[in-house]
């Protein structure tokens, strides 16, 4: 959500005090839910994996919904679990985009290592995997082992900085063709990446991603998965920090005078709603490139390495100063979503294979990170 111009949903009717109007904003922060963030690789963290694990939390993933659960196995090995309580049974109802969620984690977790002198031998779904959804057998067992010829990962300065910008970019600003060329170099498992930075091209795929996120937004179940997700405000963030978050003065006090609440933003009759609506449209609007990343088989195994991929080029788009949003809406496996599916398909697989991931590329403002539940939350 574009958080900056949502303000316009109090019509401009919203006013604070004079005298308390500064307090009060600086107070709005939920700190504690950002305090990962910051942590990731501290000292605190004496365990080698559990410092990987610390940096494995700040992973990509949909809906920041951290679907993940860790064991630590003897003195060596790590043990990932899925966390069915996350699942998406409406957006992502064969858990597709959330395995891809997972193989982020994974890669981050093996680029923390390498920047500490491990390397990691992962055994994917080692008791087996069911192709209709994730379930409770594990996704990864993980070996550490010291290796002092391994070397940090070049995308790994870029950890800290990464962020998935919600933001309208700066039209006025344009992506080179060198810098798609480095993003799309970025991977490391074979998949075929694509993009385009041509403004005849950007502009059919700013009306094909807004058509899209129009159909998801429109569509009562898909939408209402979304609105359950909504954090508004500090107290919600910090008692779940997960989600789809809004935070700041602005948003405590549109939540305390009830004109953004979940209860508005599903009534498609109320100003909310529509100035939402607007707001999330603008995002596709302001795109200034888009790239894409389909593999030839969509196993398990396959979305995982997907996840390490979909990372690295975030990674990569950071390490360029630019932004960078996933706009997964028309990959996604329901009926309403089913024509602009086929037709994504048949532009960029024609021959076969999976669309697995699409964003939208561009320059645009430094913007907060976003809330995660803490490491400790995590550990079985």
């Amino acid at each position: 959500m574009n958080r900056r111009n949502f303000i316009r949903l109090a019509g401009g009717g919203v006013v604070l005090a004079a005298g308390g109007a500064g307090v009060f904003a600086a107070t709005r922060s939920p700190s504690a839910a950002l305090a990962p963030w910051r942590e990731a690789g501290s000292a605190r963290y004496a365990d080698p994996r559990l410092a990987a694990l610390s940096y494995a939390i700040l992973a990509p993933n949909p809906h920041n919904r951290q679907p993940w659960m860790v064991a630590l196995e003897g003195d060596d090995s790590v043990v990932l679990y899925f966390d069915r309580d996350r699942q998406l049974p409406h957006t992502d109802p064969f858990d597709r985009q959330l395995t891809i969620g997972l193989g982020c984690f994974l890669e981050l977790m093996e680029m923390a290592a390498a920047a500490s002198g491990l390397r990691v031998e992962r055994v994917l779904f080692p008791d087996g995997e069911a192709a209709a959804g994730l379930d409770d057998r594990p996704v990864a067992r993980a070996i550490f082992t010291r290796d002092d010829n391994i070397r940090p990962d070049p995308l790994w300065p870029f950890v800290p900085a990464r962020r998935s910008l919600k933001e309208p970019f700066d039209t006025s600003r344009a992506v080179s063709p060198e810098a798609l060329a480095e993003l799309l170099a970025a991977g490391r498992y074979g998949f075929q990446l694509g993009g385009t930075v041509d403004m005849g091209e950007v502009d059919a795929w700013r009306a094909f991603t807004e058509a899209a996120l129009r159909i998801e937004i429109e569509t009562p179940h898909t939408y209402r998965e979304s609105v359950d997700l909504f954090r508004i405000g500090k107290q919600e963030v910090l008692a779940n920090p997960d989600g789809i978050d809004f935070t700041g003065a602005t948003f405590d006090l549109l939540r305390a005078t009830g004109l953004f609440t979940r209860e508005t933003a599903l009534d498609t009759t109320t100003f909310t709603y529509a100035q939402g609506l607007a707001v999330v449209l603008e995002n596709c609007r302001t795109a200034m490139g888009h790239v894409w990343l389909v593999s030839g088989g969509n196993s398990r195994a396959d979305q995982i390495a997907v996840g390490g991929d979909w990372l690295r080029v975030n990674l990569a788009a950071t390490g360029l100063g630019l932004g960078f949003q996933p706009l997964s809406q028309a990959l996604q496996e329901y009926p309403e979503m089913a024509d602009l599916f086929a037709q994504l398909h048949d532009q960029l697989a024609p021959d076969g294979g999976t669309v697995q991931m699409l964003a939208r590329i561009g320059y645009g403002p430094d913007v907060p990170v976003s809330p995660r539940w803490p490491l400790e939350t995590k550990l079985l």
